[in-house]
């Protein structure tokens, strides 16, 4: 799909947002204000290291969310957050593979790197992939053998509208990295991982790529390291893939480049989407 257009906060409709906030304890007060000033429907959050019972639902609750989270409490974590219906929630998604700690039948437990919920009539994902760390690693097959499952469950769940988005930890061309050449041989953009993204595509599911709010390229992670951010070398891996029916509807989509900056940010950006109501 081709950049959508817009700027902030112009369009509205329904509004759809995901940010991977990189620990939403840390990031409350941030969260609380980007949520009054940008006034989304729904929030797909990513990396909230946070337990369920304890997501912040009161605070988010005074801002008229209704809140779904799926959490240890240790890492990862995601959350679905909105103001236009949260019914049918789905922690983690069926034959989600896990890693690392046994369940009681000596299978590796799903880790909280998925939650799906129905808002206003469309059903949404908020999705937090494995990093897979390097190619040699266990943490590379796992993470390929998490997006197949995914594939599998969301080609199940393509009856209505749906949105499936989150940090994908995966940039899907060349352009979506700031200097290609520094990743060669790097987990994020090996041929595997975007034959991952490419077989979702197929199942009819749309990228839709926001406009950048500087420079060329739609990046939404920048490391933390001294002047990533402020050069513009980032990743594009945070995405939002729609079914058709979504993906006719977007109005605008951009990265808010804004809730990057300042004192304790994450290193993500929220992608906005506004769709025709």
């Amino acid at each position: 799909m081709e950049t959508a257009g817009g700027g902030r906060w112009q369009a509205r409709g329904m509004r759809l947002a995901t940010w991977n906030v990189n620990s939403v304890k840390a990031r409350l007060p941030r969260l609380l204000e980007w949520l009054d000033e940008a006034k989304p429907d729904i929030v797909c959050l990513q990396e909230t290291k946070c337990a369920a019972e304890a997501f912040p639902v009161a605070e988010v609750g005074a801002l008229g969310y209704a809140a779904a989270a799926h959490g240890d409490g240790r890492w990862n974590g995601v959350a679905i957050l909105s103001r236009s219906g949260l019914d049918d929630v789905t922690l983690s998604f069926p034959g989600e593979p896990g890693f690392g700690e046994l369940d009681g039948v000596g299978a590796a437990r799903p880790e909280a790197r998925a939650i799906g919920a129905t808002c206003g009539g469309m059903r949404v994902w908020s999705l937090y992939a494995p990093n897979g760390r390097t190619i040699d690693s266990p943490h590379y097959a796992y993470k390929l053998d998490w997006f197949a499952a995914l594939r599998d469950a969301i080609e199940a769940e393509l009856t209505g509208p749906l949105v499936a988005c989150g940090d994908y930890n995966v940039a899907p061309t060349d352009a979506d990295v700031w200097d290609p050449a520094l990743f060669v041989g790097a987990t994020h953009v090996t041929p595997p991982e975007r034959q991952a993204l490419a077989d979702l595509l197929a199942l009819g599911l749309h990228d839709v790529v926001p406009t950048p709010m500087k420079g060329p390229h739609p990046f939404t992670y920048w490391d933390y390291r001294a002047g990533m951010f402020h050069q513009n070398k980032g990743m594009r891996i945070d995405l939002v893939y729609a079914s058709t029916e979504v993906a006719e509807r977007v109005r605008a989509a951009y990265v808010d480049r804004e809730a990057r900056k300042g004192k304790g940010p994450s290193d993500h950006a929220p992608i906005v989407v506004d769709l025709e109501a």
